[in-house]
């Protein structure tokens, strides 16, 4: 599976993927994050529900807090 992951190709070797699954395989352990899959928010509950497949442009973007 092919896609995009924060502007970046990214290649995978599975079918699909959920978004946790690829937190998991990216390590990916943010407290605070967006996610995006073609555009379409994802929300927290979802994170296990929510199938990428090849040619998703994926966005995980990471929010910190400050001031």
């Amino acid at each position: 599976m092919d896609i995009i992951l924060n502007n970046r190709p990214e290649s995978f070797d599975f079918e699909k993927l959920t978004i946790s699954e690829i937190l998991k395989l990216k390590n990916y352990s943010f407290k605070m994050m967006v996610v995006r899959i073609n555009g379409r928010l994802i929300k927290k509950p979802e994170y296990n529900l929510a199938d990428v497949v090849d040619g998703d442009d994926v966005q995980i973007l990471h929010l910190i807090s400050g001031g």
